[in-house]
């Protein structure tokens, strides 16, 4: 076609890309005299009814996005019974050419990240899913900028304008995420798996899960948890790692709530890589996929602990300083530890309760298991003033420390103290934001009855979880 001429206008210079659906030109705006892109759709599909109606809802639903990293929409027509949409043309290329020469720099994956993550977050604002998520349909323009283009098969969050139906799979086999290759119905956190896979790529210079054919490497994003990066790129944060795994967790529900819940983690971390310091380590969450840990010399260890015996001090090293992390073991009640139970919630300015019947697990000394609010659908704001964890300490006791173990980090808590479970009349500590394994120190007097009260969510959390507590 090129050379070809399409309603007196737009003469097709070079086929730029080609796809099981349609063919992308570089052509000349004739009128307007300037560069465009042409997509057609491959003659072969322009009598179906289907095809042609899902072509034209493309044009119509992008040409509703104006966003600087959404390609843009210009013009829609048809010629002789070809289809066509006219977008702006992007000088550069896409993302799978910058894959395909390796793994790319830690700050420049971040920056596409979130500049990726932006564009979908709008169009996730305004409706539409993208449903193909992939290096390919990312553009890269001559200063770097991402643009994601290619919404051919996009679907309105609103059933009644969604142009497939459940059970129809559409989507490329090394991004898709688990529900799409069921036929399940999407939504955005669907783009969500795709785009952290796409991250992965970028990281390692690798697929996560490669196979032969479609129905292989869709079963084995049904089936297989996903890989850590930092088993092939060590030097990739913890924190980023994470945020990449939770992305790809099986269950929708267990990744980030939304596109921007997922921007705001990234954009953290990137903060986190250009100040040069190496944030406290985000758990995926619990029960879903493994937690990655370093390998360190057991000599300092042995040093420490040896010294350690030699002041009398070892006990207290092992409550204080245990792993006590969502993912493994809890803090060892030993010396001069004391035995909390998680006894209920206390959600005084709200309805529904809080989980009541789970907060033992926050002390069962099982780390695999929690305790955790509802989900809010306005995170990080819990839209009241805050909601409790309530423990039980048997008798009057005076702590001077406590260590909260969680898998969804970032969460601000005070500790309070009182005489009864649903009274708190002394904030026992300074207000804190919660990392896994984060140490409140309190001071105020003797109380039977502790709470850790929580009045904010974690970035890119719905629900906030207490994985494990140790009190000294």
């Amino acid at each position: 076609m090129v050379g070809e001429v399409l309603v007196e206008r737009y003469e097709l210079e070079e086929l730029v890309g080609t796809g099981g659906m349609s063919s992308v030109y570089r052509a000349h705006d004739r009128l307007l005299d300037r560069k465009v892109a042409l997509k057609i759709l491959h003659a072969h599909y322009g009598t179906d009814d289907t095809y042609v109606a899902r072509f034209r809802h493309e044009a119509r639903a992008v040409a509703a996005l104006s966003h600087p990293n959404i390609v843009t929409v210009i013009d829609r027509g048809d010629q002789d019974g070809r289809q066509f949409i006219v977008f702006e043309y992007v000088e550069g290329e896409n993302l799978k050419r910058l894959v395909e020469r390796g793994p790319a720099p830690i700050t420049t994956v971040l920056e596409l990240g979130l500049q990726i993550a932006r564009g979908l977050s709008f169009a996730h604002q305004h409706g539409l899913v993208h449903r193909d998520v992939k290096p390919q349909n990312v553009l890269l323009n001559g200063s770097g900028e991402a643009k994601v283009t290619d919404f051919g098969i996009a679907r309105s969050m609103s059933v009644q304008h969604g142009m497939t139906q459940t059970g129809t799979v559409l989507g490329t086999s090394d991004y898709i995420a688990p529900e799409q290759a069921q036929g399940r119905p999407v939504d955005e956190q669907s783009d969500v798996y795709s785009l952290g896979v796409v991250l992965f790529e970028l990281l390692t210079g690798k697929v996560p899960f490669p196979g032969e054919n479609f129905v292989a490497v869709a079963m084995r994003h049904i089936n297989e948890p996903p890989p850590s990066v930092r088993d092939l790129r060590p030097e990739v944060s913890p924190s980023l790692d994470a945020a990449v795994r939770r992305a790809m967790a099986k269950e929708p529900g267990d990744r980030f709530p939304t596109m921007r819940a997922f921007c705001e983690e990234l954009d953290a971390c990137l903060a986190e890589v250009r100040g040069g310091t190496q944030g406290t380590y985000v758990l995926p969450p619990p029960g879903r996929v493994g937690r990655h840990r370093r390998r360190t010399s057991p000599w300092p260890v042995l040093v420490l602990l040896l010294a350690l015996l030699a002041i009398g001090g070892v006990v207290a090293f092992l409550v204080l300083h245990g792993t006590g992390s969502g993912g493994g073991a809890p803090p060892t009640p030993a010396g001069g530890s004391i035995a909390l139970s998680g006894i209920g919630a206390y959600d005084p300015y709200g309805t529904n309760g809080e989980h009541d019947a789970e907060a033992s697990r926050a002390t069962d000394h099982d780390g695999s298991t929690f305790w955790q609010t509802e989900r809010y659908h306005d995170a990080p704001s819990l839209n009241k003033p805050g909601v409790g964890l309530v423990l039980d300490a048997g008798k009057a006791v005076e702590l001077h420390k406590l260590k909260i173990a969680t898998s969804t980090p970032g969460f601000m808590a005070v500790i309070k103290g009182g005489d009864s479970p649903t009274h708190f009349t002394a904030d026992l500590s300074s207000s804190e934001k919660v990392e896994d394994g984060t140490e409140f120190r309190l001071s105020g007097g003797a109380y039977r009855y502790y709470e850790i009260w929580i009045t904010r969510l974690g970035p890119g959390y719905a629900d906030a979880r207490i994985n494990e507590i140790g009190a000294t």
